[in-house]
C-alpha cells in the first residue's frame, strides 16, 4: 500500500486532481442516485447531502496527494478549501438546476457534466488560494 502511495505522489499535479476529484466526484454521483432511488428524495436536495459527503472525499484526497507538496494544513486550509467548495457547489447547483429544469436532462448525466464543468475553477482555486502555504500556518 506505500508503494502505490508513492506512485500516486509521483503522478503530475493535474493527474492527481483529476484522480481524486474524479474519486469525489464518483462518490457525489453515487449519494445522489443511491438518495433519490432509494429514499425518493429529489434530486436537488440529495445534491446538498451528497456535496458534504464528497468533500470529505475530496479535501483528503487533495491534502494527502495533489497540494501535499505545500505542507499546508490545519483548520486554515479546511476553511479556505471549503470556501472554494462550497462556491463551486453554488455553481455546481445553479447549473444543475439549469440541466433539470431548463434542458430536463437526466438528473444522473446532468450532475455528471455539471462536475466536470466545476472541477476547472476548484483547480485552480485550490491551487493558488486554498492549499497555498501561508507563513501563519
Amino acid at each position: 500500500m506505500a508503494q502505490l502511495l508513492q506512485r500516486l505522489r509521483r503522478l503530475p499535479q493535474l493527474l492527481q486532481f483529476v484522480l481524486v476529484g474524479g474519486t469525489a466526484a464518483a462518490t457525489h454521483l453515487a449519494v445522489v442516485g443511491l438518495l433519490v432511488a432509494l429514499l425518493g428524495m429529489p434530486p436537488l436536495a440529495a445534491n446538498v447531502l451528497a456535496f458534504l459527503v464528497a468533500f470529505v472525499v475530496s479535501y483528503n484526497g487533495h491534502a494527502l496527494f495533489t497540494f501535499s507538496a505545500t505542507r499546508a494544513r490545519g483548520w486554515p486550509v479546511v476553511a479556505r478549501f471549503f470556501a472554494v467548495a462550497c462556491l463551486s457547489f453554488v455553481a455546481n447547483e445553479l447549473l444543475y438546476y439549469i440541466a433539470l429544469n431548463w434542458l430536463h436532462w437526466h438528473y444522473f448525466w446532468s450532475l455528471a457534466a455539471v462536475l466536470v464543468l466545476v472541477a476547472v475553477g476548484t483547480f485552480v482555486m485550490s491551487k493558488f488560494w486554498a492549499f497555498k502555504a501561508h507563513k501563519a500556518e
